[in-house]
């Protein structure tokens, strides 16, 4: 029996995991969000981690809240930063794998093609810096390390498609921003994505989001068309949005590390939000 050591598991993907592996009869699953574990206090990490002993540590908890971070940037690094690198100490200690989701946020978001593994971070946001920051932590502390950076997520939870949905209840018309370009990925495919990474020794930085691109505009849309809804689309640029935080204008991940280890292939941002919005 392996036991799989989950931090933010009331999140989209702390709850996408818990599906994939709930009837496995090898897997025992322990559950912890912030009422259950504190994070960022080294000492409750190590203790719990130290009596579990687990096979594996899957860190879903992180402060995604983007506009927020630039306010509360302390908070962030706490969370994202702190919180990594005290699992991560705890991993090295007690032998367990660090599986460790991160964002195409650490980039600057002004390429002109996918950005790969290879690619320099360079953060723009309060939330892009403290999650870089977990990264290298994770690098730091522990050498049996997946670090997967992924990209605009859904599932089961807040998100983009649920607010847009409910929304076109409300609004004939909704403004959406056309100038930011990435690839939609549901929490589905990240969790194949996780799977196929950590029964393995192929450790190291991947990047796991759905194949394609398009706007967060055009995403709007493709959910409206398959929820049949007859909301139209304003297209706005960020400027005209105005949000607090700056985002990547050009926020497309290329899996290369993942083709080229293993040969995976992620389905098209299509498929993925029909099967999304099929299923609910």
């Amino acid at each position: 029996m392996k036991k799989i050591f989950i931090t933010g598991a009331n999140g989209q993907l702390g709850r996408a995991v818990n599906a994939r592996y709930a009837n496995h009869k090898e897997i025992e699953l322990i559950n912890t969000d912030v009422a259950e574990l504190d994070i960022t206090n080294v000492e409750a990490v190590l203790n719990m981690i130290r009596e579990v002993q687990p096979y594996a540590i899957i860190n879903c908890a992180a402060h995604t809240a983007v506009d927020a971070c630039e306010t509360d940037e302390d908070n962030a690094y706490r969370i994202n930063a702190i919180g990594a690198r005290n699992l991560s100490i705890a991993a090295g200690q007690t032998g367990a794998k660090m599986m460790h989701i991160s964002t195409d946020y650490v980039f600057a978001g002004d390429a002109k093609k996918p950005y790969t593994e290879f690619d320099m971070p360079n953060p723009q946001s309060a939330y892009g810096r403290t999650k870089l920051a977990g990264e290298l932590f994770v690098k730091e502390f522990t050498d049996r390390h997946f670090i997967i950076r992924t990209a605009w997520l859904y599932g089961d939870g807040k998100n983009f498609v649920k607010t847009m949905l409910r929304l076109s209840e409300e609004h004939d018309e909704i403004s959406v921003v056309n100038d930011q370009v990435g690839s939609p990925t549901s929490t589905r495919v990240l969790t194949d994505i996780i799977d196929r990474l950590l029964w393995t020794d192929n450790y190291g930085t991947f990047h796991g989001t759905c194949e394609g691109v398009c706007s967060w505009a055009d995403f709007a849309e493709e959910i409206f068309r398959l929820a049949k809804k007859d909301t139209r689309v304003k297209r706005v640029t960020s400027a005209e949005y105005n949000a607090a935080a700056n985002r990547p204008a050009y926020s497309v991940l290329d899996n290369y590390m993942l083709k080229l280890t293993t040969g995976y292939v992620a389905d098209d941002w299509k498929i993925a939000i029909k099967e999304y919005i099929d299923r609910l």
